[in-house]
């Protein structure tokens, strides 16, 4: 059975008068930082010269250089994966490597001496500090990639009950496991519900419905997204009572209704894409030539036009409708 991991499964006492250096600034990095110094450790910021230092200082932390980080008992590395193998930073064989997602360990693009886990919150760099405030704290995966000293769990264990990830409980995971899954979920099940909801609104439009109304009911009215979370909170079949016995009939009786669509074999595919390493190298390609098709792709679904539209659509519905 899977492992769960919870707070009573961690001791703060494993990072007893341990250095903790977290690199980068961002959405995960400043939560994490300061997640980290509420929870009583020594941290200190490591990151370039440029408007996330400053944030760093005026949130109170000592700043230094990204190479800085290299002399810290524990590094937590928090910037992006195609970042991360250029990082100047050098670590020795006692020390503990803290990774928030599995992709640079699973496809060997990161390699540090001495100790090195995962820690990855299945949260928003923002939400991990909100929720960590709120005393709620995230579910996160947690795997331990290498260990030299036989420490490796309990420091990591330690880190991972600092950022507030055991509150809820940690699945314990490789890395390997962890990024198939993370990308999966990005590049296999995201295109498919996109796919759906473009179709949706298209046969809603050959109907006449108004594509304002379609959109108020697939987002705006946030129906869908209070009804996940009574899934979330309660669970499927506690959240299905909520609906009126014509709903439920329609759903139950169409349930198999695209039972013949052979999505399995695409989804195998881009998944084994991940598995196998490909995506990861057309990443690092990507990467290198300057992320052009990432640019021309960000341009045309999520855009200026695109980020009018539906600021437009904002102003006329939902909660920032503007009113007299």
């Amino acid at each position: 059975m899977t492992t769960i991991f919870h707070d009573e499964d961690a001791d703060l006492a494993a990072l007893a008068g341990s250095t903790v250096a977290v690199v980068g600034y961002g959405n995960q990095g400043r939560s994490w930082a300061l997640n980290l110094r509420d929870s009583g450790l020594d941290v200190s910021v490591c990151v370039r010269n440029d408007a996330s230092r400053d944030q760093a200082v005026a949130d109170g932390f000592d700043a230094h250089e990204i190479a800085d980080a290299s002399t810290a008992d524990v590094v937590c590395v928090l910037v992006p994966d195609d970042v991360i193998p250029s990082l100047p930073v050098q670590r020795n064989d006692g020390g503990l490597t803290i990774v928030a997602s599995g992709y640079t360990l699973a496809f060997d693009r990161f390699d540090p001496a001495g100790d090195v886990g995962m820690v990855a919150p299945r949260m928003l760099g923002p939400e991990v500090r909100r929720c960590y405030d709120e005393g709620i704290g995230f579910i996160t995966a947690v795997g331990i990639h290498r260990d030299r000293t036989g420490r490796a769990r309990d420091r990591t264990l330690a880190v991972a009950k600092a950022v507030g990830g055991l509150r809820q409980g940690a699945v314990e995971l490789t890395p390997r496991q962890e990024v198939v899954l993370d990308l999966a979920v990005e590049q296999a099940l995201s295109p498919a519900l996109t796919s759906v909801h473009t179709t949706f609104v298209q046969v809603m439009l050959e109907q006449g419905i108004p594509l304002e109304a379609v959109l108020t009911e697939l987002v705006l009215s946030g129906e869908v997204e209070r009804t996940m979370r009574l899934v979330r909170e309660s669970g499927y079949a506690a959240q299905f009572g909520y609906h009126s016995p014509t709903s439920q009939y329609g759903q139950l009786t169409r349930r198999g209704e695209y039972a013949h669509l052979d999505l399995a074999t695409t989804m195998r595919r881009l998944v084994d894409d991940i598995a196998s390493g490909r995506f990861a190298d057309e990443w690092d390609a990507e990467r290198d030539a300057g992320y052009p098709k990432l640019h021309a792709l960000r341009e045309q679904h999520a855009g200026p036009a695109v980020a009018e539209f539906e600021s437009a659509l904002r102003r006329e519905l939902g909660e920032g409708a503007l009113r007299p």
